[in-house]
């Protein structure tokens, strides 16, 4: 009989040169599923990314630290313990300018691909 489960033991680790480590442990890169990817994320001290209008709605976790979210304008600022849910289609900016580590969750439906999330140069 077929395990209507799976453990995941060895998530992609996704190249980043950016110091942020990456491990999707369910999604496109992982296992080719590309309806949600599920990651567990580290964004040093002094970390950011490009805006991005991604096309996929996205819900973040924070486990310790803190990370930085500009929406469409807003600075909104999480802690450990709190999450949110971004719409898709809505302009974001991420970043951690704080001097501890980030460590946090991110799942996205439909799964994230850099397709998909429309990073500004």
């Amino acid at each position: 009989m077929k395990k209507r489960y799976t453990v995941q033991n060895n998530p992609f680790v996704v190249p980043t040169n950016d110091g942020k480590i990456i491990k999707e442990h369910f999604g496109n890169a992982t296992d080719g599923n590309p309806e949600i990817s599920i990651a567990h994320m580290k964004a040093p001290p002094g970390w950011s990314e490009p805006f991005q209008t991604p096309k996929f709605d996205e819900y973040t976790f924070i486990i310790s630290g803190k990370k930085q979210f500009i929406i469409d304008g807003e600075t909104i600022v999480l802690e450990a313990g709190q999450s949110i849910k971004i719409e898709k289609n809505t302009r974001i900016q991420y970043s951690n300018p704080f001097d501890q580590v980030c460590e946090y969750i991110a799942i996205c439906t439909p799964a994230f691909s850099m397709d998909l999330v429309n990073r500004e140069d």
